[in-house]
Formats: structure tokens, C-alpha cells, sequence
């Protein structure tokens, strides 16, 4: 029986910055991409004999979910500096059902939060692939 639901906590642990846990919102959507290796979709991928050339492409990992925002405790500014880095951080995603993916990335896109519902939306993307613990 597939068992989906929350994404529990969110840990990073950087060579530089250090260690940390961001807190997903109960109850919202979360996005897996678990990257690897993607076969173009192109449906002019194929030769005069009626052959389909197949054109692949490495594809990174990404994960994203909305979290809490504590203002207090450097939070954003924490999530901007491991953005900023140009080194990676080893991430896990811990989900309610017990299955923790993992991956080494960073934040990307923009890093904006919301004021008034104290909440941001966090994303991550990487190399390699995304995997199960």
C-alpha cells in the first residue's frame, strides 16, 4: 500500500557553515526529482527509417517543500549562506512514513519567506542522484 504524508524534518551538514534541521509545514506538497540519467522528449528524435534516436542527459536532483520561518533564529540567513557556498552540503529529507532520502547539494532559486504566515519554500538540487538511507 503506497504511504505517503509529511515531510518531517529537513538536515544539512556543511564542512563550513555546520549543522542543521529546517522544519517542513504539516500537511503541504513536496516535490522529488531524483535525478540521474533522462531520454529526451522530443517527438522529432527519429531517423528517415522510422528509428528513434535516443538522446540522453544527465539530470540533477531536486526536492522542494514550504517549511516553517522562525525570524529569530537566522533560519533564511542560514538557508542564503549555503546557497552562497561553493562547497555542498550533505542533505537528508526524513518522511512520516520512516523513508529518508539523502543527497549532496544546496539551496537554489530564490530565497524568500513569508512575513505574515511565518513560512518559506525551500528547494534543493544536486548532483548524482537522490537516494533511499
Amino acid at each position: 500500500m503506497p504511504t505517503g504524508g509529511d515531510i518531517i524534518e529537513v538536515t544539512y551538514n556543511h564542512p563550513t557553515i555546520g549543522s542543521g534541521v529546517f522544519l517542513p509545514k504539516s500537511s503541504e506538497d513536496s516535490t522529488y526529482d531524483l535525478g540521474g540519467i533522462r531520454s529526451s522528449d522530443d517527438m522529432n528524435m527519429i531517423d528517415g527509417g522510422g528509428r528513434m534516436i535516443d538522446q540522453l542527459s544527465r539530470a540533477r536532483w531536486s526536492f522542494e517543500v514550504p517549511a516553517s520561518w522562525e525570524m529569530t533564529s537566522g533560519e533564511l540567513e542560514t538557508l542564503g549562506n549555503l546557497a552562497a557556498s561553493p562547497v555542498t552540503a550533505d542533505w537528508t529529507m526524513t518522511n512520516i512514513n520512516g523513508v529518508v532520502y539523502a543527497g549532496n547539494g544546496k539551496p537554489v532559486g530564490d530565497i524568500n519567506a513569508n512575513g505574515n504566515t511565518s513560512q518559506f519554500t525551500m528547494k534543493l538540487s544536486g548532483g548524482g542522484v537522490l537516494k533511499v538511507l
